[in-house]
């Protein structure tokens, strides 16, 4: 718990500097960084695809998928960046199709193309015209849900939300982490409207409910991925944390949500 809470009060002062404070180009190439990173934990780490150079195709795509997302996601870029990704995949199954099944070509589309393209929502965000007061809202719903589940579920929890996938989760967590979302989601808005923002505060407790429920879709969506590879951690870059997915789980479902409603129901 100890090394968890150092790391969280070192990186978290960092992020705000480069999501708030640094020029968007740095945000995108160190998050494009990040999702190669999670890339090589999801394939190489878990041993689910331990080739080298679909690895290598899964991580420069999915930095690519993010810069993508940084200079204005052109639909002609995407599709070629996915037709050289696909050549690259099917050519290495073409030259050794005994070793190099189908199943290890879908796992790279995921993890080098979907849960990129799926993260990088918070780049897509932050290039909004008032972004840098909006980047924080996946951070602000999906971090205080997974507090208040953390605490409530400590304190609280007995019944077994999902006793195969995740033993520890609760139904009190789940309940106690909805509350911390919503919440946090409150208080943020009261940031933004002390801002000069015109805030819904009734918009601000749906962005809570729904990131709940996403973020603990998301965290039970890894999760049986380790459990199906008797993995405990993705890997080991952020101390007492694991790897990237590892602390990025339910910002895979949250951030996309997110962006999805600031542009369908803007909260401001």
């Amino acid at each position: 718990m100890k090394t968890r809470v150092i790391a969280a009060a070192v990186l978290v002062p960092v992020m705000l500097l480069i999501v708030l404070a640094a020029p968007k180009i740095v945000a995108a190439v160190v998050f494009g960084l990040l999702l190669a990173i999670g890339a090589y934990e999801l394939l190489y780490g878990t041993e689910l695809v331990r080739h080298p150079r679909l690895v290598a195709y899964s991580a420069a795509m999915a930095f690519a998928v993010c810069l993508w997302s940084y200079f204005g996601a052109v639909h002609a870029y995407a599709v070629l960046g996915i037709l050289i990704f696909f050549i690259a995949l099917f050519a290495e199954m073409m030259s050794d199709h005994v070793k190099i099944r189908i199943e290890m070509l879908a796992l790279c589309i995921v993890a080098g193309l979907v849960i990129p393209y799926l993260l990088s929502a918070l780049i897509r965000i932050l290039m909004l015209k008032v972004g840098k007061y909006l980047i924080l809202i996946p951070f602000v719903a999906g971090f205080m849900n997974d507090t208040g589940a953390y605490f409530v579920g400590i304190r609280y929890g007995k019944h077994k939300l999902a006793p195969v996938v995740s033993p520890n989760k609760t139904i009190e967590g789940l309940l106690g982490g909805l509350v911390g979302s919503i919440v946090g989601m409150l208080l943020y808005s009261l940031i933004l409207m002390l801002l000069n923002f015109e805030v819904n505060f009734g918009l601000a407790i749906l962005y809570g409910l729904l990131a709940s429920a996403a973020g603990t879709f998301g965290d039970l969506c890894f999760s049986v991925i380790k459990r199906q590879t008797g993995i405990k951690d993705y890997g080991n870059l952020i101390p007492g944390h694991g790897g990237v997915l590892d602390r990025f789980d339910s910002i895979v479902t949250v951030a996309p949500l997110m962006e999805a409603l600031l542009v369908l129901l803007p909260l401001v």
